[in-house]
């Protein structure tokens, strides 16, 4: 095992970087959005290039900004759209990034993940934000919202694997899914990763008819749904990414410390690396030395991670 001393400095500027662009980026959704709403049209070369400068980001600050979007509680009603659109943008470009997708496929797919849910904006907010449960009629209104997306940008001048991504992000592997109860074979690639980013994101979203699952319950979820209704590819590509126990989440370890996991092991996502509570250390878990035990739910444990 190896033990090495963390340099916050460093690590607490990366952070703040990261906690910015997040913020940022949530900003632009709810602008974007808003001016759909009012009737603007989508054009696809600036959004494009948007993503191009995104890329850059998340590439250089990948781990920072799994942290960032996962320990920031989820915006309210007004902006939960954009917060949640943001923070499925960043999961599928770092899926897409896992498999080796060439630069121009990563900025289709994260145009593709930035307006896989545009579709939402032609619905009252009443049904998809209601604490109630919905109605069958609620229900099927609500599973046009993927139709409604590849109408909006089927006129203009999306490229087809990105209307294709946004159309098919509810399709599911066993045909269960929706608006086409497409089978595995015929969905294609960007729909596969949106499809993994948004569930993930959703389970660990607290929304007036459901409680937030922690990330950690969430990986495993997805991994109970593997080959079910999600992508082999995909998931463990999630799961490389994030870790079981993904960035930002709080632990205890075998030997009886507690920590935060701070970085993956890229060779086992059991394993990943963890800054030790009150201390500028950093533990490389092994299944032969310290390991987690479990994750900790309670806020409590955030106190004595100060920089």
């Amino acid at each position: 095992m190896n033990k090495t001393v963390t340099n916050r400095s460093k690590t607490d500027v990366s952070d703040k970087v990261a906690e910015v662009f997040y913020s940022s980026l949530c900003a632009y959704v709810k602008i974007l959005f808003d001016e759909v709403k009012v009737g603007l049209k989508l054009d696809y070369y600036s959004v494009y290039e948007k993503l191009k400068t995104m890329w850059v980001t998340v590439r250089h600050y990948r781990r920072n900004l799994i942290c960032a979007q996962q320990c920031t509680e989820p915006a309210g009603d007004e902006n939960y759209l954009a917060s949640h659109t943001a923070r499925v943008t960043i999961i599928a470009l770092i899926i897409g990034a896992h498999i080796k997708l060439p630069n121009f496929r990563l900025i289709e797919l994260g145009v593709a993940a930035l307006l896989h849910d545009i579709g939402m904006l032609k619905l009252s907010p009443e049904i998809y934000l209601s604490g109630r449960a919905l109605t069958a009629q609620e229900r099927k209104s609500i599973h046009t919202h993927t139709i409604h997306s590849y109408k909006l940008l089927n006129p203009l001048s999306f490229p087809l694997a990105v209307r294709k991504g946004v159309l098919e992000h509810h399709e599911r592997e066993n045909g269960s899914g929706y608006p086409l109860n497409f089978t595995g074979d015929k969905i294609s690639l960007y729909g596969k990763i949106i499809a993994i980013a948004d569930s993930y994101t959703a389970l660990s979203e607290k929304r007036l008819h459901k409680k937030a699952k922690d990330h950690y319950t969430g990986i495993l979820e997805l991994l109970k749904n593997e080959g079910k209704q999600y992508d082999n590819s995909s998931i463990r590509s999630l799961v490389y990414s994030l870790s079981i126990y993904p960035v930002g989440m709080y632990v205890l370890l075998s030997n009886g410390q507690k920590g935060q996991v701070v970085d993956v092991n890229p060779e086992n996502p059991h394993y990943p690396i963890v800054e030790i509570r009150g201390v500028k250390l950093l533990i490389e878990t092994s299944p032969y030395d310290i390991f987690i035990i479990s994750p900790i739910a309670n806020p409590e444990i955030k106190e004595g991670f100060a920089a």
